[in-house]
This record gives structure tokens, sequence and C-alpha cells, in this order.
């Protein structure tokens, strides 16, 4: 199963998918939010550049012979979860385990001699009564007297002629059943293919016609002897009519040999004229209401709209990017008919162009895995050739999109497993052409330096800590309610700290930021947060003159029991000023910015714009900070796409390091995502790297897990108790000395083991069904060869596939 399920397919290449267009370039820069002010160094940031797609490279170039309409009309039949679905065609059924080559030739010659045998014993008369069945179908007076006798008259010769003739066939018949010829001829000549097959098959019809005319093999005679018998004797008198008989005998023994050896398709493909195969593989004319042109907006009455596409898609001035975009708006406009003529009218004035993605570019500036746009695929691998898989399974594609990434996603494996190249950055490139098509928005978050992208294929790039950044981030999610803003700040502080309450570390930031939006119209910066948790007398005194004076009474009692709770036991505010402190670094001086003239990018918009986002985090300077970073930004965007209304949007977390990054409160966050159209993926470097008590329950929150080479013998042990148990039949075989109680059996024996070495022995095997872990802990740790992960997929409808081995080429 080398071909990846793609028999069958239009085009030079099943696999192929249509690359990047050469579309024009973007009238506008892309919309994207204003940089953060500070004192920071300004500085030109490529991703507010804009940026007009470069010729495609040769691997991403439309195929010849292969345009955007073939890639449309190109079949996807709906799949198990994760089936690469682009030209898929399912695998021939399984074969049952057939028996050696030794066992089979040695068979097959056994059988052969055995029948000479008997065909040689008949034929010199050893065999008793072997005329009883002949003589009790015809006239006595043919026959001389006794059970042996032969024929007496010409006709009981005749009938001999033809009885022998039976009987050679039905012998040549179970010959052939039990010595199992058919599979040896399977095996050893079909298999082999042209011109090998139509070579033996004439050299053995050659052979058999050589037997035939030598009366070696009783054809000729019986069929004189029958058609004298039809048509009298007298018919032999005409030489042409025993010529026409020859004929049809040489006939009717080369017929089967051409049949075997498939002349006929052979001399049809060497001439050029072969019939078109029937699993339709032929380029045949598109019908009316063919993919690539666009049969919806023809039912709805858009011929004018449906033309232009389908000119657009014939010209080559569409990809596939354009297409997947158009037939989303679509059907956005679809559900809003007052939307219909706008979109009609911007097809006939741009075209492909139309519903443009707000940055202007109709597709990334360059690919690095394989992806069907139109079912939203990415493929990431392919099923290895494991008892482990399933026989339907195995050499398949595998691929993800997002009905499996709103699971979400748990990867584990050790650095240099292939977590960022095979899995993390396929899945951010598919995102990211989703998000161009208008139906996704990605987060991706990761180091400085991490190879999730280029700038180019970004809308806002946030590299915190770094003079040149153009954007930041929001610390408090872009909430205006000091509650909500609380919570998530401090699950990103302290969620990892067991010690500390997360809810009593929400109450005392709630009880500091309300009264400071109160008398400021804005929360905190970083520097004026930390004297504030800090108890800082001048920095207090300060908020509550400004209450004060502004008559906020409310926020005042707030600021009272702050005052109160301060220097308690248990209380978690130097632990907050602590964190905090980790931001308040020179390294961040000017990011986090507050207040009326800062415009920092902020998670709310995900959920609400088909952007593509990437953090570089500053991991190597300041590690501790970027766990803190990765936990809020995990922690804002479950509680920003849990609280929004409109989920039409696809909205997806990618985490390239998840360590410490994982809290009670996320796991639970994670667990509601699918419900709300959006999904993480994580990536970790052992389980460890969350805290014990989460193990389960995180294993329990994503549908979709990934357990990499190299893994630990104890990580092995959390996935294969995830995965469960499933029935599989043993088979044990015990062998038993055997001994013998007669004298010339003890010696046979004794020569036997003299001989050999070994007792004589006989086996007896017990099958039985047990119940046993589809992976052990022990082949994650030890089998899995390097480049492969096992990977385990679910829907968010319910639906699930067994772990897969699968070999990684994303």
């Amino acid at each position: 199963m080398d071909d990846d399920g793609t028999r069958g397919v239009r085009g030079s290449s099943a696999d192929w998918v249509p690359g990047p267009a050469l579309p024009p370039p973007p009238t506008t820069p892309p919309r994207v939010p204003a940089p953060a002010t500070g004192p920071r160094p300004a500085a030109t940031p490529v991703e507010q550049r804009p940026t007009r797609p470069g010729p495609a490279s040769p691997a991403e170039r439309p195929a010849p012979g292969a345009p955007v309409d073939a890639w449309l009309r190109t079949p996807r039949p709906p799949q198990e979860p994760g089936v690469w679905r682009y030209g898929y065609t399912p695998p021939p059924p399984e074969e049952p385990e057939g028996v050696s080559n030794r066992s089979l030739l040695v068979g097959a010659l056994i059988s052969l001699l055995s029948a000479l045998l008997l065909w040689s014993l008949w034929r010199n008369g050893y065999l008793p009564y072997r005329l009883v069945p002949l003589k009790l179908f015809t006239p006595g007076e043919w026959w001389n007297p006794g059970t042996s006798g032969g024929p007496r008259t010409i006709e009981g010769s005749d009938a001999l002629t033809v009885y022998e003739a039976i009987l050679f066939g039905l012998l040549a018949y179970g010959c052939g059943r039990i010595g199992n010829f058919s599979e040896l001829f399977r095996r050893h000549v079909a298999d082999r293919g042209q011109p090998f097959l139509a070579l033996a098959a004439a050299a053995a019809a050659g052979l058999t016609q050589l037997l035939v005319w030598k009366e070696a093999l009783p054809v000729v005679r019986p069929v004189l002897v029958l058609v004298a018998s039809a048509a009298g004797g007298e018919i032999y008198q005409s030489q042409t009519v025993v010529n026409v008989i020859y004929a049809v005998i040489a006939a009717a023994v080369l017929y089967p040999f051409a049949r075997l050896g498939c002349w006929r398709d052979l001399i049809a493909a060497r001439r050029g004229t072969a019939a078109p195969a029937p699993d339709g593989t032929a380029a045949a004319p598109a019908a009316a209401t063919s993919a690539d042109q666009w049969p919806e907006l023809r039912t709805a009455g858009w011929t004018d709209a449906a033309d232009t596409l389908t000119a657009e898609v014939r010209t080559g001035r569409m990809n596939d990017v354009d297409v997947a975009r158009l037939r989303h708006a679509w059907a956005l406009a679809t559900r809003r008919p007052d939307r219909l003529a706008f979109l009609a009218e911007a097809v006939l004035r741009t075209g492909g162009a139309a519903a443009l993605h707000p940055s202007g570019h109709r597709d990334l500036p360059r690919r690095g895995a394989r992806h069907d746009v139109l079912t939203g695929q990415v493929r990431i691998g392919r099923c290895a050739d494991d008892p482990h898989n399933p026989y339907v399974r195995r050499g398949t594609g595998l691929a993800l999109e997002p009905a499996l990434l709103g699971t979400s996603l748990l990867a584990v494996g050790p650095p240099g497993a292939g977590k960022t190249a095979r899995l993390i950055r396929p899945v951010v490139e598919a995102l990211a052409l989703r998000a161009l098509a208008g139906q996704a928005a990605v987060l991706a978050v990761g180091g400085a330096g991490a190879p999730l992208g280029p700038d180019d294929a970004f809308d806002v790039v946030v590299r915190l800590g770094h003079p040149g950044s153009a954007h930041d981030i929001d610390l408090y999610g872009g909430t205006t309610d000091p509650d909500e803003a609380a919570a998530v700040l401090a699950e990103g502080l302290v969620g990892d700290v067991g010690s500390l309450d997360s809810r009593r570390a929400a109450t005392v930031l709630a009880q500091l930021l309300g009264p400071y939006r109160a008398a400021h119209g804005h929360f905190p910066s970083v520097p004026e947060l930390r004297e504030l948790l800090d108890g800082t007398p001048a920095a207090l005194a300060g908020l509550r003159a400004s209450l004060e004076a502004a008559g906020h009474h409310a926020m005042l009692r707030e600021l009272d029991a702050r005052s109160r709770q301060a220097g308690g036991p248990g209380d978690p505010a130097p632990a907050l000023a602590d964190r905090v402190a980790l931001l308040d670094r020179p390294a961040f001086t000017g990011f986090f910015a507050t207040g009326p003239d800062a415009r920092p990018f902020s998670l709310r918009a995900l959920g609400q714009h088909p952007l593509r986002v990437r953090v570089d985090l500053p991991e190597r300077g300041h590690a501790e900070a970027s766990r803190l970073l990765t936990r809020l930004l995990l922690a804002q965007f479950t509680a920003i796409t849990a609280a929004r209304t409109d989920t039409t949007l696809f909205a997806c977390l990618v985490l390239d390091d998840a360590t410490h990054a994982v809290t009670a409160e996320t796991v639970r966050g994670i667990r509601r995502l699918r419900s709300v159209n959006a999904g993480a993926v994580l990536a970790l470097r052992t389980v460890d790297d969350v805290p014990e008590t989460l193990h389960t329950p995180l294993l329990g929150a994503v549908g979709c897990t990934a357990a990499f080479s190299g893994i630990t013998t104890w990580d092995g042990k959390r996935f294969a108790e995830a995965w469960g148990k499933e029935w599989v039949e043993t088979r044990e075989v015990a062998q038993h000395t055997v001994f013998a109680d007669q004298p010339f059996t003890r010696a046979l024996h004794a020569l036997r083991k003299l001989v050999t070495g070994k007792a004589v022995t006989t086996d007896a095997v017990t099958v039985r069904q047990v119940e046993r872990e589809r992976w052990s802990a022990s082949e994650l740790a030890y089998a899995v060869p390097a480049g492969h992960a096992v990977i385990r997929l679910a829907t968010v409808q319910g639906e699930h596939a067994p772990p897969l081995l699968v070999h990684l080429d994303g």
C-alpha cells in the first residue's frame, strides 16, 4: 500500500494539491492593531509592510495537466477520523494468511506426482474395476465378459476414449485444486506482471499444444469421436472440415492461456489503444454541475458570477485558498440574503480576488506541508505497515483538521523528536490558510527563533522583550471587568503554585484593579501593579486620594479590605508581587503598557476576526517570565473563547512549549473548548512538565494525543492507561515429549534424536481471547522508531480512531 490510497484519481499525481497562484499586489496594507507606544526604539516591522507573494517554488507550482479545476473535481469521500481524504481509494480486502512458498511448491509437486502415478496406473490397467462405471451406462454387447474385459466393438472403443478423456479432466481439476496451482500461479507468475506473464503463458501454451498433438493428453481423439457420433463418420471425407476441426481444437487449447497471460491487454497497450480504466481515471469532460463550475451559485440563479469564477479557475488565476474563501463567503452570505448581491457584484468586478482577507494576501509566502484547503486537512504523515495499525489504515495518509483540533491535541516527546517541525508548524500553516479563507483564527506561541513560520505568514507578530517589536500584549485580555481581569491574571501569575488558591489570589488582584480603574480609567501598568501588591504607602495613598476626590466609596471599601488583609497569614500578595517582578525588568520596558495612548494587541480579537498571530517569547534570557506569559495566554484564550457568542470562526491556540503552563483551571477551560468551536495544541517534552495531580485530567480533557519516539516508560504508562485496552486473540503453544511404547517406535525416535539432536515432541495449541493494552509502556518507549509517533485522534462529534503508528513527514 505505497500509493497512499490514491488509486483511480485524475491527474498526474493523486497527492498533488494546487500551490499558490500569483495574486495581484494588495492595494492596502494589512489591517492590524496599531503598535503599542513606549520608550523602546522605533523600528519598521516586517509584519506591517505590504507584501506580495513571489513566484511559487517548483514544489508548489501546479503540475502540468493538474489545474485547479481537476483538483476541485478530485473526490474526497468521507472517511474515519484522520484519513487523508484527497483522492482516497479504499485498499483491497485483506487476504487471509497463506502458506509459505516452500509449502506451496512442495504441495504442488506432490499433487502433480500423485496425479501422474494415478494416471499411469489407469492407463496400464492396474486399477481394478476401472471400467465398471462405464459398462453400467452402455450396452453390454460393446464389451467382453468380466469386470476387466475391454471393448468388443468400435462403439465400445469410442466410449472408452471419451470416458478416459472425462476422467483425465476430473483428475487434472482435482490435482489443481489439491495442489493449489492457482495460488502458485498468482504468486510466482501473475504478480511479476507483464511481459513475464505473457511469456510464461505462451511457453505453457506451446508445451500443452505439443502434448495434445502428440496425444499425450487425451484431447484430439475424444473430440473427433464426439463429432463423428453427432454428425456421422462421413464428415471426415472432407479435408477442409478436418482442418477446421483441428483449428478449433488448437484455438480451444490456446484460449485459456491467452486469458491467463492477458495477451489482449498487452497487445492493446503496445499499440497505444488501451481502453479507459473502469474506475474513471481517464479525464472526462466536466459535467454542468461539477465542482469547478460552482453549482451552488448556479442553483441560486447567479449564473454570471458562476461563469466568472469558472473562467478564473480554468485560466489558472485562482488558487485553492481563493476557492475555499469564496465558498465560505457564499455560505455566510446565504444566511443573510441581503449580502448576496454585494458578493455577486464583487465577484463580477474582481473575480477570484473578491472577499479578500483583511491583509490582502491570497496565500502564504511558502508552504512546507501538503494541504487540502477545501477540507481544511494538512497531511502530517503516513500510517506505518505495523501490526498495531488496522489493516485498512496501513499505508494511508494521516491528516489533521479543525474537526480533530477542536478536541485539542497534546504532543509529548523529547527535544529533537520532531514535534515542532513535523507537527506544530504544519498545523500552524493549515490554520493560517484557513484564516486566509476566513474560517479560522490562530495564535502561535513559541520561543524566539522557533520555526513556526515566516513573519510574512502572520498578520501580527509580537516579539516580547525585543525593542523592534511593533506590537504588544494586553496583560488583561482586553476586558474592562476588574473581576474577569483579576481571575485570568491570577491564573497566569500563580496558577502553577500548588500552595496558593488562585481564587484568593484573584480576590486580592480584584481589590486593587477595581479601585485603580475607577480612579484612572484603565488598569495599572506592570510597575504600578507591583507597587500596589507590595503595599507601597505612597502608591496606596495616591490611589486612595484619587478615589476620595472622585467619590468612589464602593472602591474605597475594596481598598480598605485589601489594607486590612495585607500581611496576614496566607496573604498571596507577596507571591503575586514576586511574579509581577519577573515582568518588571529592563528588557520589558515599554511592554504591557496601559493607559489611553496604549493600544496593545488583545486576544479578544481572535474570536471576532480571522487573524494570524505569532508571539515570540524570550525563553533564553527570561525563562520564568516566558512560562508566566505562556500560562497567561493560555488562561486568556480559554476564558475569551468560552465567553464569545459567535462561534462560527474556529479559534486555535498553538503552544510550541507548554512547560509549566497547564493549571487546574486551564484544564477545565480546555475541556470546554470543543463546545465553542475552538481548540488548543500543546507540546510538552514530558508529561512531568505538568503537575502530577493534573496528569489524568489533562489526558482526559484532550481528544487527540501524540506520543513521539524517545519518551520514557513513565510517560508511556500514562498514555497506555489513557488509550485503554482491546480484545486480542492469543495462541499458546506447549511442546510435550512423545514417549513410545513399542520397540520399533522407540528405535525410530532414538534415530531421529541422534540425527536432529532434539527429542520427538508434539505441539498443544491453545487459542484464547484476552484483553491487552493497545500500546504498552515498553512498546511506546522502545518500539517506536525515530521519526515516528503514535497518534490517537477523536472528533468533536465523538468519533475516534485507535492509536496509530505514523511515520511523520509533515
